[in-house]
């Protein structure tokens, strides 16, 4: 009898096990652990992309997430899962997801619509730009060798981007532009009312508990939609991992699967990289590592070194991102330094903030990355890195 009972508590636990298994697993107030040996990952695959990661001294951290699970971290000395990262561009993916749930919600039309529909400056010679082409970067608006940084150091970011005219005709060339991210900020404050900050703690954070994430703001009080938002690591990969489930978090579609697919399709290859010696493609804000019959690995990526990755069909999620000192707040103030802003390089400017707010000898309140948390090393390795994170999921 006693044997019966065992055995039936036994199959017991083995249903219940496999019942689980088939059941997406996503984080609550924090991320489940789990070893690689759990997702059927070698050990040691992982540990070689971890120490490629790591050979540049300006990385801050990494996070792996397999099917759901926190399967490894690892953080540099003076640093821990609790320590921000700030995005520069990655944000870029994020506030791009607001424009497919307006879609889906009836604000916007579609991503063919003309820029002009939301926002009447853009009835000149910019009206054939639509929001596709800013989102896929050829809208052929003017485009300096800065790719327009210079707006960080303005005071007001949107009456930046509202005054950058045209300069070839819209989806002829790819050209990576803030301003045509900066002015997801007006099109999202004209189409709902509310501001694209606000929207993405509504829309994306609160629904996939990423908390306590800093969206910075110009001086103005505009949202930056092109850059800027302060997380952890595993706060980040939460927002990887939505793009992972096909915008889909806990049984609830968060963005429509429909921009998802879209945006994880190619548009743009083999675009040139001042730091990255491997093809590369561009799709609705993201950036595409590898693309073949094998393998699809986008990525949200910002300057300097930050991105998070996203291999979709093997649902993993490798975040990595670069050494970060906050300066607190969360709107821009450049103190002192708002005077001689119009002055230098945007290099020369950023070393400057970051040299005097180090010594104390200004009081500045925005995102910068110091000269620790600069990469390059991890460019260097760029390729081995995709074959290191494509290896996670190969079998001997």
């Amino acid at each position: 009898m006693k044997q019966c009972i065992f055995l039936l508590a036994l199959m017991a636990v083995v249903w219940s096990l496999n019942s689980a298994s088939d059941e997406l697993l996503y984080p609550n107030t924090g991320w489940v652990g789990g070893s690689p040996q759990q997702v059927a990952i070698e050990p040691s695959k992982m540990h070689r992309l971890f120490e490629l990661s790591f050979e540049d001294p300006a990385t801050q951290a990494v996070v792996l997430i397999k099917d759901g699970l926190l399967i490894g971290e690892r953080y540099a000395e003076g640093f821990d899962r609790h320590s921000p990262a700030t995005s520069w561009s990655m944000a870029k993916s994020f506030y791009a997801a607001l424009i497919g749930i307006s879609i889906d919600r009836g604000e916007i039309g579609h991503l063919d619509d003309k820029v002009g529909k939301y926002l009447s400056y853009f009835n000149d010679d910019r009206r054939e730009i639509t929001l596709r082409h800013l989102l896929d970067m050829t809208s052929g608006l003017e485009n300096p060798a800065h790719e327009h940084e210079n707006m960080f150091f303005a005071q007001d970011h949107l009456a930046y981007a509202k005054a950058v005219g045209v300069e070839k005709p819209p989806g002829t060339l790819f050209e990576y532009n803030n301003v045509n991210s900066m002015l997801l900020a007006d099109i999202l404050l004209q189409a709902t009312g509310i501001p694209a900050d606000e929207l993405l703690r509504d829309r994306i954070f609160n629904n996939i508990g990423l908390t306590d994430a800093t969206l910075w703001q110009d001086a103005e009080g505009n949202p930056l939609t092109y850059c800027c938002i302060d997380a952890t690591p595993r706060q980040y990969a939460r927002f990887g991992l939505l793009f992972a489930r096909s915008g889909q978090w806990q049984g609830r579609q968060i963005i429509p699967r429909a921009f998802v697919d879209n945006t994880f399709g190619k548009t743009w290859d083999n675009l040139p990289s001042t730091t990255i010696q491997q093809d590369r493609g561009y799709s609705l804000h993201w950036w595409i590592s590898r693309y073949d019959q094998q393998d699809k690995i986008f990525n949200a990526s910002g300057k300097f070194g930050q991105y998070i990755f996203v291999d979709r069909a093997n649902d993993m999620v490798f975040v990595r991102v670069t050494k970060y000192h906050s300066t607190g707040g969360t709107r821009q103030d450049w103190g002192l330094l708002k005077f001689i802003n119009k002055f230098g390089t945007v290099g020369f400017r950023q070393k400057l903030a970051a040299f005097l707010d180090i010594f104390g000898l200004v009081n500045v309140q925005a995102p910068l990355t110091f000269e620790d948390g600069i990469s390059s090393t991890f460019f260097t390795n760029y390729s081995s890195i995709m074959d290191a994170l494509v290896d996670l999921n190969s079998q001997p």
